[in-house]
């Protein structure tokens, strides 16, 4: 990262002890704290600190996962990572991308959120294709305001029926370029390995452990 006058500033690392994840999705929660697992990181989830969740008022991935982290960090004490996710559908202009928790509406409802993404690529047309990617962005905030942050992404297709009860989200209609399963479909430990989470938490560890 950049200082104020553009010149380059060591990354921060991270030492290991206890770190929010700032986050109240226990699928994120999961996934997270079992790609922390071998680096000595106590994984705490931002709901066992009550902690609220932020507006994310951000208009990139990155930007929502700083203010997360940021909010989490400086609330709790601890360092805190957040993670800014969506799926980017080729034929709806992107969509739903920042939103895409959003479209499962208030009771988190991702069957509608799923059905509501293929109706509207299905209402396109036969030409519209069905090429998708997920993005990840997470940040590393500390109590001091320092922040660093990484941005993974995978490729794939949408696929319909939803398949597979693992994962979350729009996990089971995603089915990643070179896989004949979606992510839904796909034991938990191969998703992490190669996901976009994987590829964002990948470019984290080489960073900062």
């Amino acid at each position: 990262m950049s200082d104020e006058f553009g010149q380059e500033q060591a990354i921060r690392k991270l030492t290991p002890g206890k770190l929010v994840i700032a986050s109240h999705n226990p699928g994120k929660v999961r996934e997270i704290a079992a790609l922390l697992g071998p680096y000595g990181i106590e994984p705490i989830s931002a709901a066992s600190l009550d902690l609220p969740e932020p507006e994310e008022t951000g208009t990139t991935f990155i930007a929502n996962a700083e203010l997360k982290a940021m909010q989490a960090a400086d609330l709790s004490g601890l360092p805190a990572l957040a993670d800014d996710s969506g799926l980017c559908v080729d034929a709806l202009g992107g969509d739903p991308g920042l939103f895409s928790a959003r479209w499962a509406g208030p009771d988190k409802d991702f069957d509608f959120a799923m059905r509501t993404v293929w109706e509207g690529v299905e209402a396109k047309g036969p030409d519209a294709g069905h090429d998708a990617h997920f993005i990840c962005a997470l940040a590393l905030a500390w109590p001091d305001g320092h922040v660093e942050a990484f941005e993974g992404r995978v490729d794939g297709t949408l696929v319909w029926p939803p398949r597979g009860p693992h994962g979350f989200g729009y996990d089971p209609m995603f089915q990643p370029i070179g896989y004949d399963i979606s992510f839904g479909e796909m034991d938990p430990d191969k998703k992490h390995a190669m996901s976009h989470r994987a590829d964002a938490f990948a470019q984290l560890v080489k960073a900062v452990f």
